[in-house]
């Protein structure tokens, strides 16, 4: 094991003012880091090549939380952290994106 990640969760865990503009960590998705994290350590073929990394605002604000899924660009909105084990299985191990979960950012 090299150390380098070839894929990874970025998972939106922006915090606003109450009040404002929704953003993903009112929305919980501080415990779908966790859960993202969790249900990765249960998959030991995939340790040392994924990872989940928390990030700022990535911009579906009203749709999240949101993850997206590097290299291919997959844009995951509205999971929730039971979506973890489902995410991680079928698309980490398993390659195939969930897509009920996909978002579909809007026309122009």
């Amino acid at each position: 094991m090299d150390g380098k990640y070839k894929r990874h969760f970025f998972v939106c865990t922006m915090q606003r003012p109450a009040g404002g503009k929704p953003s993903c960590a009112q929305r919980g998705s501080n415990d779908l880091y966790n859960a993202l994290q969790e249900s990765l350590g249960a998959h030991e073929d995939v340790w040392g090549e994924v990872s989940v990394t928390a990030t700022g605002c990535l911009g579906p604000c009203f749709d999240g939380p949101t993850v997206v899924v590097y290299p291919e660009g997959c844009w995951y909105a509205g999971v929730k952290p039971e979506d973890a084990d489902e995410l991680v299985t079928r698309h980490m191990v398993g390659g195939e994106p969930v897509e009920r979960l996909r978002y579909r950012w809007p026309e122009d």
